[in-house]
């Protein structure tokens, strides 16, 4: 390659054009992952208070004896009059969302990112309550840098974003090996890039 003026032209442009675009795709993504990496790792010295919020309300009576009469225990999905009653009353979207039934109650656990929430409907009295943990927002951006209850779109954003940082590292890589002979320090500073968190494993963490 570094015999061939043109194949060299060639390559340095084509890597260069995969570099930049790969680049400005995970730009964003590369900031909040290196700000919630410094934030998860002091996890323990970033002090939050949650704020927890209680509502409660009422069935009606029609669609709570519809709802006993299912008779339903274990795992199933929420039905569907009720979802929409928790949509209208407490503007909460829970459609096919998995409950816990037990012959007196209904159980929806609804875990999110930087919090949690949970509703229960009792099904004698018809008395409905929904609690809401909001734990600040750096919690909320440190469980999107673990795909922790985002759902399958996040999940799916994460791995498109890592294809791209592969990209970027690959090409970056790349073009490091042709820039090399007019820059002595390209493999030295490479392999202190390697030694350095070899180093750090190997004497300080057991």
């Amino acid at each position: 390659m570094a015999n061939d003026p043109q194949r060299r032209a060639w390559w340095l442009k084509t890597l260069h054009q995969w570099h930049w675009i790969s680049s400005a795709a995970c730009l964003i993504g590369l900031l909040l992952f290196a700000f919630t990496g410094i934030t998860l790792n002091h996890a323990s010295q970033i002090g939050a208070v949650p704020v927890v919020t209680n509502r409660k309300a009422e069935i009606p009576a029609a669609l709570r004896e519809a709802l006993a009469a299912r008779a339903v225990e274990g795992k199933a999905v929420l039905d569907e009059e009720l979802a929409q009653w928790f949509a209208s009353e407490l503007s909460l979207r829970i459609a096919g969302a998995e409950a816990e039934w037990s012959p007196g109650e209904i159980y929806v656990s609804l875990p999110r990112p930087g919090g949690d929430a949970w509703a229960s409907v009792d099904l004698h009295s018809g008395a409905v309550e929904y609690e809401r943990t909001d734990r600040g927002w750096i919690a909320w951006l440190n469980d999107l840098h673990k795909g922790r209850n985002t759902g399958p779109a996040w999940t799916w954003f994460i791995d498109l974003f890592a294809v791209a940082c592969l990209v970027f590292a690959i090409t970056g890589l790349f073009l490091l090996q042709l820039h090399a002979p007019r820059r002595p320090a390209t493999w030295p500073m490479v392999a202190l890039g390697l030694v350095i968190p070899f180093v750090l494993v190997l004497l300080f963490i057991h």
